[in-house]
């Protein structure tokens, strides 16, 4: 039995090419037979792909005849059947092998995307597959001394039969009587002369052309071999491969191909880099070219391939058994051919087949002539070896990053007002389930009962006693609620369960938003934390009351909706008479006490407008209802004295957390929730369709508009207006008139209370909502996104006509399909950034930055953003200092509250502040380049996954972006501009973009002419007119030619109408500079304005999507991908590292490679998309496991590739702790693995 290695035993993981030795001391024995289990016996046959000998047991301590039982014979060999008296679960580890009798070479160096064996033998694909699969054949050895003995040999057997021919037909031309019969002679000896020149050329290029690696079709070998069999041998098919590939000798070719390398051009250059590249690997690896070919194929153990046994005497087996069974079949078929001496065609056909059947084998679906199918008789394709591990349901995305779990449950989710924020309500029966090992060793230590058997028993009978057990262990339990999809990290929070009849769970209303949950049919997971460590972090990091602030933005989320803002705008509201009654008229009270008294005693109403003396404020006019609200409201944030809406209770919610800290603020939520919702159910509060009002305005109005569209048809019709004026303003009429309808409706409103207080304290809905159910319904959108210029007039209280009904369809059914799409979208964009920033983890606690990133307030106001949101929660980098010159702010300090407070009553315009992109580490960032946590609002800890952050805050509102890009309804010239998601991927993976800015590549002068096109004359005569259509931009600059004298030289760019000009004529550029509307290319940007430019550029277009659809998201989330795109490095010269030219390595590597070399490597910095970044991780654990894993998995094992699991995907795939938050231990020094 294999000694399991524990995950905690190594530090890194290397893939590394197998050698046929190794494939043989994996295995136990080998598979001889196809057959799998005798369907008589149900046992596994002897020498099968199941046979116990080979692999093991299929029974606990006991032999395949059954002569040994029992533990007492543990590690007996059986001398009867040869199993070994183990655990069966060694049937899981144990490997067996084929032993192939031709080789057979590996589909994925054969094919792949650059196919190894080719570049090594440097062959093309095409040329290889026909040897292999035995159409063409291939000379492995040319004896090179035979070979010019050969043609010195023909060169005098043809000088000498020309002398024969030459003679002959002189003496004939002598003996010859007549002047034709001469001629005769003459024309022979010409033709036969001539006839052996043309054979010995033919002969001689032949043979000159024979060398190794040449590849000749069977007719061109028969031809061959007849001529100079003695001199040369080919080969067909896979051994053939072999053959040429054992005779490499790795330390010969690479100093050939070195020598190579100093005089080659660019084009020759990269492939002969390629082969070094791959050659050098080889060498420093011990690998043999040869291996990539096959002799020995291993077999996976049997419970990794099983076959279940299915009602009704049928069985269900993994694919690879039949694929394994197709190689055992033809394999074994093959070898009785051999040994019958078998016909060559016979046989080659045979051994293609096996070549054929080993390719499916592993790798079905790389096969592009044929794939294999089931043996059912279904159309469905087999999964192979490489099928296994590919893709969402492949092992590493499937079984490795992600794994079902056990002590879990599902059910439906309901609120309940009742609980606290840090309560869920858990339903008996599952939380029985949930904690029956935990029940179990209770009754076993009470001695209730004597074993987990009888226990089980105990618990299903529902004894009473069970059920106070169980009531004990929640006291102190602690379980993880999850909704799917989990955006966030807040997708999953820990809640103290409160046990509950039922079986739906409860959940606090005020964790909705962080779940995104609602009550419609949401379900809901619950996971229980079983170890010490596990519920510690459950009750100190991951309760919902220490997660009151959204990660993305440092907000709070545990923000009052709904019914909690209705019902707290309806305690607070106050009716008519509160601004027109006199103070004699009203009620006075001594203190707030006795005007709640009078409330309660119903004295007074709740909205009536009374006086009442506060402590702090004297004798103030207000309504009991807010003297009622102010008794929750901690100390120093009273006395609020107005209506409360959402907005107002959102920024109350913001000064407790700032003034009081976390405890104070839940103990708030949880109070207000409880009086609004106390208060709104008394409110009985309710609408009907009978209480909207009709609009008698709303005709007029209507009518108004359609003579205003008809005069403007009118227009058109005589030609004052262009189509897209036209258009233009039969919308803008509309629209108008629509908003007019609107306000009218609003104040209709007002008497309404239910409905007018719902919307306008902002529990639900928007003003829009009533216009459509009273006003009219308005523009609806065709389903290209244009505006059809025919409103709705009609609304839903009215109803609609049928064509308005119609064209209303279109915009619903694209809100829907939209959604739908986006959905999958936002989360395969949220994937990429994971696995991009997975690595960056806080890991130091100061870079010693000085130089940090510079704000300026001007600058930012001209983006619309908030100057001082921006630097708070920074170190400064610089010394900030006021308008005279006097030092407010040291280097080094942190932008807090006070600090920011200071800052906007010193007026200060600009700070330099640290910032992600430029911190000096080489892998993770430091504290102070990152900030605050704005989970926390405090400083962030070490050990902080702030990649992992970025990258689900920037996912997490990818729902809400919108997927399309807008149209303009036909109006010629505004292009589509990308917005919304798409442009969010523009920008990541760092695509040229729809519609580029020109940019000028020098410093220069600004000259736009009109642009001109010839167009003939009756007289057939050019004539040049100026077009409105284009402009021409000439940009001039001066160069400097090879004496170093300066010329004038220009640039012409031709714009096309509608695009606008940045520039002025006579404006002077800078190199960088943007010449015309459109998004920049990032590539070019990075080119013409550097690094830093360009990243400035990606986080402003990137919070320009974010904000225009009003999803807030702070910068440094951003500032975080922008610095992976530019964290790889092109290697241009080696220097004396061991690293190769073209070679995309990280930034750490690359510095630790330079580190101890006297002349180090020289290298480009690079701009990449995020999948290009993710898959160039120096990880092949974690790109493997997030796309093109066949790849990345060829490159790893011809490099011998080593992972050190340094990065959080890496260590969940082998199953360890990962190497942040609680399990962060600080920064593994890599060692030097030899």
């Amino acid at each position: 039995m294999l000694n399991p290695i524990k995950t905690s035993d190594f530090d890194a993981i290397r893939l590394k090419l197998a050698s046929p030795e190794e494939i043989l001391a994996w295995s136990h024995g080998e598979v001889i037979r196809p057959e799998t289990i005798n369907y008589r016996t149900q046992k596994p046959e002897r020498d099968g792909l199941f046979c116990e000998r080979i692999f093991g047991p299929t029974k606990d301590w006991e032999c395949a005849c059954g002569k040994y039982k029992k533990i007492r014979y543990k590690g007996v060999v059986c001398d009867k059947c040869g199993v070994e008296v183990t655990r069966s679960i060694i049937r899981r580890e144990r490997m067996g092998h084929i032993t192939l009798q031709v080789p057979a070479t590996h589909v994925w160096f054969l094919r792949g995307l650059s196919s190894k064996i080719g570049l090594i033998l440097n062959l093309s694909i095409q040329s290889l597959e026909k040897v292999v699969y035995f159409a063409n054949f291939i000379i492995t050895e040319v004896d090179e001394g035979l070979k010019e003995a050969t043609l010195d040999q023909i060169k005098r057997e043809y000088k000498s039969k020309k002398k024969n021919i030459e003679d002959a037909y002189d003496r004939e031309y002598k003996e010859a009587a007549d002047k034709a019969a001469k001629d005769q002679a003459l024309k022979m000896k010409e033709e036969k002369t001539t006839s052996l020149d043309s054979d010995y050329e033919e002969t001689k290029t032949e043979l000159k052309e024979l060398k190794p690696l040449l590849i000749i079709t069977e007719q061109e070998y028969q031809n061959l071999s007849m001529k100079f069999g003695h001199l040369f041998e080919a080969g067909i098919g896979a051994d053939a491969v072999r053959k040429l590939l054992s005779k490499i000798n790795l330390e010969k070719s690479i100093k050939k191909l070195e020598e190579k390398l100093t005089g080659a051009q660019d084009a020759k250059r990269e492939k002969l880099v390629k082969r070094l590249k791959l050659l050098k690997n080889f060498r420093n690896n011990n690998i043999r070219p040869e291996w990539m070919v096959l002799n020995i194929i291993p077999v996976i153990p049997p419970d990794l391939r099983p076959m279940v046994a299915l009602d009704g005497g049928r069985f269900a087996a993994s694919d690879l058994n039949d694929l394994y069974r197709r190689v055992i079949n033809r394999n074994n078929r093959l070898k009785q051919l051999i040994d019958l001496n078998a016909p060559e065609v016979i046989c080659r056909n045979e051994k293609r087949m096996l070549q054929e059947a080993v390719d499916s084998l592993l790798d079905n679906s790389s096969r592009n002539t044929k794939t294999v199918a089931a043996s059912t008789g279904q159309k469905r394709q087999l999964k192979s070896l490489a099928d296994t591990l590919k893709g969402k349901q492949g092992r590493f995305r499937q079984n490795l990053l992600g794994k079902r779990v056990d002590y879990s449950g599902r059910s439906v989710i309901v609120v309940n007002p009742k609980l606290n924020l840090d309560q869920c309500g858990l339903p008996k029966i599952m939380a029985l389930e949930l904690f029956k090992p935990f029940i179990i060793s209770k009754l076993i230590k009470r001695e209730i009962v004597h074993n987990v058997r009888s226990a089980s028993r105990y618990i299903e009978a529902g004894h009473d006693e069970v059920w106070d057990i169980l009531e004990e262990i929640i006291k102190g339990a602690y379980v993880l609620l999850n909704r799917a999809p989990t955006l966030h990290r807040l997708g999953i929070q820990a809640f103290r369960p409160v046990l509950i009849e039922g079986k739906a769970i409860q959940i606090h209303p005020l964790v909705c938003t962080a779940f995104n949950a609602d009550f419609d049919g949401d379900q809901m997971a619950v996971h229980v934390p079983l170890t010490k460590e596990a519920v510690a972090e459950a009750r100190d990091i991951m309760l919902s009351s220490h997660n009151l602030l959204k990660p993305a933005t440092g907000d709070p989320i545990v923000t009052p909706s709904q019914d909690i803002v209705w019902g707290a705008y309806y305690i607070t509201f106050n009716d008519d008479s509160f601004n027109t009654k006199d103070d004699k008229e009203l009620h006075a009270f001594y203190s707030e006490d006795d005007a709640i008294l009078a409330y309660e005693h119903k004295f007074i109403n709740l909205h009536e407008p009374i006086r009442v003396r506060i402590a702090a404020r004297g004798l103030i006019r207000t309504t009991v209802g807010r003297v009622i609200l102010n008794t929750i409201i901690p100390e120093k944030l009273k006395f609020i004295n107005e209506v409360v809406g959402k907005g107002k209770l959102k920024i109350l919610i913001r000064e407790c957390l700032a003034v009081y800290g976390e405890a104070e603020t839940v103990k708030f939520v949880d109070d207000l929730k409880n009086k609004a919702f106390d208060f709104i159910t008394k409110s009985g509060l309710s609408w009907g369709f009978g209480d909207l009002p009709d609009l008698p305005e709303k005709d007029a109005l209507i009518e108004k508009a359609t003579v205003e569209v008809d005069k403007i048809k009118e227009q058109y019709e005589e030609g004052l207006l262009t189509e897209s004026e036209r258009y233009g303003k039969v919308i803008e009429t509309w629209t108008n008139t629509k908003e007019v309808i609107a306000d009218i409706c609003k104040k209709s409103l007002v008497n309404v209370l239910p409905l007018y207080s719902m919307i306008e304290s902002g529990a639900r809905g928007s003003w829009s909502q009533p216009v459509q159910i009273l006003g009219m319904k308005g523009l609806v959108t065709s389903p290209s996104g244009a505006i059809i210029e025919l409103p709705v007039k009609g609304n839903f209280k009215q109803g609609f006509g049928v064509l308005e009904y119609f064209i209303s369809t279109h915009a619903t059914r694209k809100g829907l399909s939209d959604t739908a799409l986006r959905t999958a979208n936002a989360g395969y964009l949220t994937r990429r950034l994971v696995d991009v920033a997975q690595d960056v983890i806080v890991c130091e606690d100061d870079c010693g930055d000085t130089e940090g990133f510079i704000f300026t307030k001007k600058e930012c106001e001209d983006n619309g953003e908030d100057f001082f949101k921006k630097i708070s929660g920074r170190y400064l980098a610089k010394d900030l200092a006021n308008k005279k010159g006097k030092v407010l702010l040291k280097a080094g300090a942190i932008l807090n509250e006070e600090a920011i407070k200071a800052i906007k009553e010193a007026d200060i315009e600009n700070a330099c502040v640290r910032s992600v992109l430029s911190c000096h580490l080489h892998k993770g960032i430091c504290a102070h380049c990152y900030g605050y946590d704005l989970a926390y609002n405090k400083e962030v800890k070490l050990g902080t996954t702030a990649g992992i952050i970025a990258a689900q805050s920037i996912g997490e509102p990818g729902t809400q972006l919108t997927l399309r890009t807008f149209h303009t309804g036909g109006v010629a010239g505004a292009d589509d501009i990308t917005q919304g998601l798409p442009r969010v991927e523009e920008i990541f993976e760092a695509r040229p973009p729809k519609k580029k800015a020109l940019m000028a590549d020098v410093d220069g002068l600004i000259k736009i002419e009109l642009g001109q096109k010839t167009i003939k004359d009756r007289d057939g005569k050019d004539i040049v007119v100026n077009s409105s259509q284009e402009k021409i931009l000439k940009l001039g600059y001066t160069i400097k030619d090879e004496k170093g004298k300066e010329e004038d030289a220009t640039q012409e760019f031709v714009i096309p109408r509608g695009t606008m000009i940045w520039v002025k004529d006579g404006d002077k550029v800078k190199k960088g500079d943007r010449l015309t509307e459109g998004s920049f290319n990032l590539k070019e940007s990075y080119e013409l304005r550097g690094r830093l430019e360009t990243q400035k550029y990606i986080i402003k277009e990137i919070q320009y999507v974010y904000s225009s659809q009003g999803q807030p998201l702070n910068d440094k989330h951003v500032e975080i991908i922008a610095r992976q795109m530019f964290s790889r490095h092109l290697i241009k010269e080696t220097g004396d590292t061991t690293l190769l030219p073209g070679e995309v390595v990280e930034e750490e590597v690359l510095f630790e490679a330079n580190k101890s070399v006297k002349k180090p490597a020289e290298a480009v910095r690079l701009l990449l998309g995020i999948t290009k970044t993710s898959l160039s991780t120096d990880s092949f654990l974690s790109a493997a496991s997030f796309q093109e894993t066949p790849r990345v998995l060829i490159e790893a094992a011809v490099s011998g590739k080593i992972d050190y699991l340094e990065g959080l995907k890496e260590n969940v795939i082998i199953g360890c702790l990962i190497p942040s938050g609680t399990g962060y231990k600080g920064r593994k020094k890599r060692e030097i693995y030899q």
